[in-house]
């Protein structure tokens, strides 16, 4: 039987020092991106094996209906559209909707391999982006 020991996240984490990707920010916590589809790389960002081989920005993430200094802190009104615009032409509408369960998002912690092995909590998500339509053109103007 192997063991595994969970460690909460160390106070004081720097973020240059994180291996991870950085996670999605939203008012109310981290959150997963769900997306429909298939997003086409540049050219030049993909190797003979369709694999990115640089790092390619995603967009801008949008919530246009939480203002902070009008609304309680417990509406989640504003959470029933987000925007993420893929370039300077297109925006995809989705929502923010509670995942039924969280996640951890865990690290290693000390020498990979090593028994009893070592995880540590990095974040918790309890959020995800939905975005299950069509992306919308716009006008360059319209980015905010």
């Amino acid at each position: 039987m192997s063991q595994v020991k969970v460690y909460p996240p160390r106070p004081s984490r720097q973020a240059s020092s994180n291996p991870l990707p950085q996670l999605i920010q939203t008012p109310s916590g981290f959150a997963l991106l769900e997306l429909q589809g298939t997003f086409n790389l540049p050219s030049d960002c993909v190797d003979a094996d369709d694999k990115a081989t640089d790092v390619v920005p995603m967009g801008k993430i949008d919530f246009p209906d939480y203002h902070p200094e009008t609304q309680d802190a417990s509406s989640t009104a504003w959470m029933k559209r987000v925007h993420l615009y893929v370039g300077q032409h297109q925006r995809l509408t989705g929502q923010v909707k509670k995942l039924p369960k969280a996640l951890a998002v865990v690290r290693r912690r000390g020498e990979a391999g090593a028994e009893p092995e070592h995880l540590e909590v990095v974040e918790v998500v309890k959020y995800k982006l939905v975005f299950s339509e069509r992306p919308e053109p716009i006008n360059t103007d319209v980015v905010p």
